[in-house]
């Protein structure tokens, strides 16, 4: 049985009194997506409602200059939730927080206002914007440059006396607690990897909600002494670990992706919205995967996307549209499959969502799908069907984004600049690395 919490205010500070919940944990992200968090205790929320709390966020990565580090954080009531591992007899809770200026504008370097921001867009034009992503990860031993798998299961496996079994179902219990819908979870490709999917909901909702789950996951490892990991590419040889999202758009209440005349049941803005990803998926490739490990993942022959081209089946393009139930128009969506579980989640959703509204907003035609298995095509054949590739590195996706308009308009200034200062660090810090794989190579032969 789903959780269920209160919304407003007034309901929130009647839980806490009537439920002995003594401590409630504000959390907001930096621009990486690395969850933060403080604490205050119950006596002090009802103020904190009324006049935020403030903090230094000069410290936050990308969140401002040292000159001008005083922000204001708003709890958001109907984020409320009471966090299951946490001790039963002094509860613990949490809220997200808007993160303002002390003006009381809303702090143009917080991801959740970055992606409201596009959410408002969207409704301006009378568009919801629903997400239903998969979140794979991998549990293992421990954290080392050796890890070690928990089970050497394979896609669906359901393996005797496989203790990731019960690690799902105690990872799903707590979600379910905390009010989060979970569709199902499975063993995934790669050994001792595993998938929880979600059931989908307003995108700011579900970002949050995937914060929320990274965070459970974690924890339940942790308290089972083992540890879970988002790393896209954690084991050479395996598939990495993807983070699809199925996505739709609503208007009065109805799909606005259907259409029961069309050959493909997609409408007119289905398809503009999915030409639109299309055509700028190389340009936000930087956020939807954003670390120099990602980059590792999108590679051919690991079920990853690496080819940018559209289909209703084949699982080798980046963009399925599932296939069409009768009865079930509200289910009509596309699956863009670029994006790993290590992203920030509020950016992501934000540029995904801005190359398809620009796809709608100047009609973007839609190339007829690629039902072949792409990955099997020369490269020769590829390019007479006008199939490109995503970036093949973090600093070709560097190069690629710096460019983009799209990317700055949807992320603003602050964010677009200080995101691409932050990668370009990583990057020169990256190359600079004499790694493993160099010294078992070319020591014994240089």
């Amino acid at each position: 049985m789903t959780g269920s919490f209160p919304k407003t205010k007034e309901e929130v500070l009647k839980y806490v009194k009537d439920n002995n919940v003594y401590f409630i944990e504000i959390w907001f992200t930096d621009i990486l997506g690395y969850l933060k968090s403080f604490t205050i205790t119950a006596h002090e929320l009802e103020k904190a409602f009324e006049e935020g709390l403030g903090f230094d966020g000069s410290s936050v990565r990308g969140f401002t200059r040292i000159e001008e580090s005083d922000m204001i954080a708003f709890p958001e009531p109907e984020t409320f939730t009471i966090l299951p591992w946490r001790p039963k007899d002094k509860k613990v809770a949490r809220m997200f927080a808007t993160i303002l200026e002390p003006n009381g504008k809303p702090f143009e370097g917080d991801p959740r206002n970055v992606l409201r921001r596009m959410l408002a867009k969207a409704k301006e034009l009378g568009f919801t914007y629903y997400v239903g992503p998969e979140l794979e990860y991998f549990y293992l031993k421990a954290p080392s440059s050796n890890p070690e798998v928990l089970d050497w299961g394979g896609y669906f496996d359901l393996i005797p006396r496989d203790e990731a079994i019960d690690l799902r179902h105690q990872t799903v219990s707590i979600l379910e607690e905390m009010g989060i819908e979970v569709e199902f979870t499975h063993h995934e490709v790669a050994p001792s990897q595993h998938e929880i999917d979600f059931r989908y909901k307003d995108a700011l909702t579900m970002a949050d909600i995937v914060m929320t789950a990274r965070l459970a996951v974690k924890e339940v490892a942790y308290l089972n002494g083992v540890y879970a990991t988002f790393m896209p590419k954690p084991l050479f040889g395996q598939n990495g670990s993807g983070m699809h999202v199925h996505m739709s758009l609503f208007k009065n209440g109805k799909n606005a992706f259907f259409d029961p005349n069309d050959k493909y049941h997609l409408s007119d803005t289905a398809k503009h919205f999915i030409a639109g990803l299309l055509k700028h998926a190389k340009e936000i490739t930087l956020i939807t995967n954003q670390w120099v490990n990602s980059y590792k993942r999108l590679v051919p022959g690991y079920e990853a996307p690496v080819y940018i081209s559209w289909a209703m089946r084949n699982r080798s393009d980046l963009i399925r549209v599932p296939m069409y139930k009768p009865g079930k128009e509200e289910a009509t969506r596309i699956e863009y499959r670029a994006p790993d579980p290590a992203c920030n989640p509020y950016l992501a959703f934000a540029v995904i969502l801005a190359a398809g509204l620009e796809g709608i907003e100047k009609k973007y035609p839609l190339p007829e799908p690629i039902e072949e298995n792409v990955y099997h095509m020369t490269e020769e054949e590829r390019r007479k069907r006008g199939i490109e590739s995503l970036p093949g590195s973090l600093i070709e996706a560097i190069e690629i984004t710096e460019k983009s308009e799209l990317v700055r308009k949807a992320l603003g200034d602050h964010v677009f600049t200080n995101f691409i200062e932050n990668k370009k660090i990583e990057w020169d810090n990256y190359r600079r690395q004499v790694t493993t794989y160099e010294l078992e190579t070319y020591l014994p032969v240089l």
